[in-house]
């Protein structure tokens, strides 16, 4: 758990900083428009690290009960 979290913070950081150094950037930052493409990227990181916690946990109890027949 701790490496998901450590991995999606990285790849936020590295998002982040990369669109500071863009032209387009401080263009888009100016319009206020940054903000939105940020919260996409947000929300399709949790989307998909919620669907991976999910998937994980399904993929134990088939596990479990495998083991148990």
């Amino acid at each position: 758990m701790k490496a998901w979290i450590s991995t999606l913070t990285l790849m936020l950081l590295f998002l982040s900083s990369f669109a500071q150094s863009a032209e387009m950037a401080d263009q888009m930052r100016a319009d206020g428009k940054i903000y939105v493409v940020v919260g996409v990227l947000i929300l399709i990181f949790a989307v998909l690290f919620t669907y991976l916690i999910f998937l994980d946990m399904r993929l134990r109890k088939v596990e479990k009960e495998n083991e148990q027949a």
